[in-house]
């Protein structure tokens, strides 16, 4: 546990994660099965993702939609973005289908995640970072 005010962490990293860490995922070697949502994939940069920037509610979040929400479930490619409020501690997340026509968008009303924004592409049951597509 850090002694510094006000920091939170999460986890063993806790909350490390930096947007130029990302960039060193290009595919992957290794999937990870999601514990809940078990027919649920994600690759490791966003085991990367959910390890260094606390963010396993996240992948919750992004599976449960899927699982819960017509509109998703027939969907084999979807695109997720989590922005962060300009001026707060809350977020937006969002899904489209890949061509900005909505099918899910959600207020969250605090989050810690340590990046501004983040996106992530579910294709055929596995979530991957944009660079690894």
């Amino acid at each position: 546990m850090s002694n510094e005010p006000n920091q939170v962490t999460n986890g063993e990293h806790g909350n490390t994660l930096r947007e130029e860490d990302l960039k060193n995922f290009y595919g992957t070697e290794q999937w990870f099965r999601h514990s809940l949502f078990r027919r649920y994939l994600y690759t490791e940069g966003v085991q990367y993702v959910a390890e260094h920037g606390g963010a396993y509610w996240l992948l919750d979040k992004i599976f449960g939609c899927h699982e819960m929400h017509a509109k998703l479930q027939g969907e084999d490619f979807c695109s997720w973005e989590l922005v962060r409020d300009e001026d707060g501690d809350g977020a937006t997340l969002s899904c489209t289908d890949g061509n900005y026509n909505p099918l899910y968008s959600e207020k969250i009303d605090y989050t810690d995640f340590p990046l501004k924004e983040i996106k992530f592409f579910c294709v055929n049951n596995v979530l991957l970072l944009p660079s690894e597509y």
